[in-house]
This record gives structure tokens, sequence and C-alpha cells, in this order.
């Protein structure tokens, strides 16, 4: 019987570095529920200190070490692509 796929749901938000690169302001962080990452982000939008946030759900076999395609769930200004 193989183990029931994990929702993996995290939000980052993104800064410019010196050279103008936009780079993660931190490392993504996990969120327990959906409603919960798209609050986060909004909050970190609202702050006026970023250049994007995002938020976004995968499913995920942690076992395996698979992931599905990532959903986004809250976008906001510039944000790089998700790999």
């Amino acid at each position: 019987m193989s183990p029931l796929p994990t929702k993996l749901i995290v939000y980052v938000a993104f800064a410019r570095d010196e050279e103008g690169e936009l780079r993660p302001a931190f490392e993504a962080r996990e969120a327990q529920s959906e409603s919960g990452a798209k609050q986060q982000a909004r909050l970190l939008w609202a702050s006026g200190k970023y250049e994007g946030v995002i938020a976004w759900s995968r499913e995920a076999d942690l076992i395996n070490g698979e992931f599905g395609e990532p959903v986004t769930l809250f976008s906001e200004g510039e944000i790089p692509e998700i790999e």
C-alpha cells in the first residue's frame, strides 16, 4: 500500500540583490493550509518591502522525492520562474 501524497504549501518573498537580480528574501516557508499561505503572502506584499511574493502548493511524495506541478495560490509583483 503506497502512502497518500502530501500537499506541500509554501510562500516566499523576493527582493533585488546588489546587482539588481531578483532573489528570494528568505528560504521558502511552509504553511499549514492554502489560506494561511495566501494570508502570509498578502501580509508580506502589503509591507512594501519586497519586489514580489508568491504562495503555491504542489502534491509531494516525500518518500520517493517526487513532486507535482506547482499551483499558484497568490502572486503579486515580480516573481522568477518556479522550478
